[in-house]
């Protein structure tokens, strides 16, 4: 896959839409999307809608994504599904490690390890979500928190496989509170995090490293977000649910980088 044009911006639609409902959705992104020089646009449906929504977008330029996968290309894994079956479905990319995931269904950093590298065997482009929840965020542990999660989920990676990995960085506490993580508080960790990448990688892997932020991103917060040194895009949960929100996010997105 070529070099995505940032601002980076998916859409998570989590448990919601029918394939009705996803089809709908989509078409509406599809006809008010800015070009897709302006901006990289990924749609990610729920398993069931992920063909027609590939359908509905084919000709667009925007692109799609799974909410998840495991880590084993087939077997007796019942509710799960793989990397071939979201190839096969349409997806280039994939959602990995998402906090809701680790927080309700238990999935640790050594199962996100597995789910990368299962991902990248087949030339799926893991979006890796990182974060840190209230306590830690009291307590001051945020940085070792993302430390341990990159270092334990990702930095055995080898270089060529890393550089297709893109980072989300999820606030927990910030998700879904009324509470919203100020600009100065995603740039510090964003750029925490292209520390941590130059260390491991090299400054060249960091500087050309896709980090978005995922903290209850809407309209009226994503330009002074998008502004920041760091911030190359954003993963959008309950704001891509309508067409207009989320265009609206990727059209401050896409302002933000003019000049």
């Amino acid at each position: 896959m070529k070099d995505l044009v940032r601002p980076v911006v998916a859409g998570n639609w989590k448990m919601y839409k029918t394939i009705s409902e996803a089809r709908n959705l989509a078409a509406e992104v599809v006809k008010q999307a800015p070009a897709p020089s302006l901006a990289t646009i990924i749609l990610i449906p729920p398993f069931t809608a992920i063909q027609e929504v590939k359908k509905t977008v084919s000709k667009s330029g925007i692109l799609v994504g799974g909410q998840d996968l495991f880590w084993e290309e087939e077997g007796a894994f019942t509710g799960e599904i793989s990397a071939i079956q979201l190839r096969e479905a349409g997806c280039d990319f994939v959602l990995v490690g998402h906090s809701e995931r680790r927080q309700f269904f238990g999935e640790t950093d050594e199962m996100v390890r597995k789910k990368v590298q299962a991902a990248r065997q087949h030339e799926l482009r893991p979006i890796v979500c990182i974060g840190e929840n209230l306590e830690d965020r009291k307590n001051g542990q945020t940085l070792n928190k993302i430390k341990s999660q990159l270092e334990n989920g990702l930095f055995n990676l080898p270089e060529e496989e890393f550089r297709m990995v893109i980072l989300a960085y999820e606030p927990i506490w910030a998700i879904g509170t009324g509470q919203n993580a100020t600009p100065e508080q995603a740039e510090e960790v964003h750029n925490y995090i292209r520390q941590l990448i130059a260390s491991r990688y090299g400054k060249n892997v960091s500087a050309c490293a896709i980090i978005l932020y995922g903290g209850s991103v809407k309209p009226a917060n994503a330009f002074s977000l998008i502004k920041e040194k760091d911030v190359d895009g954003f993963l959008v949960g309950g704001a891509s649910l309508k067409a207009e929100s989320f265009l609206e996010i990727v059209r401050e997105a896409s302002r933000s980088k003019e000049g």
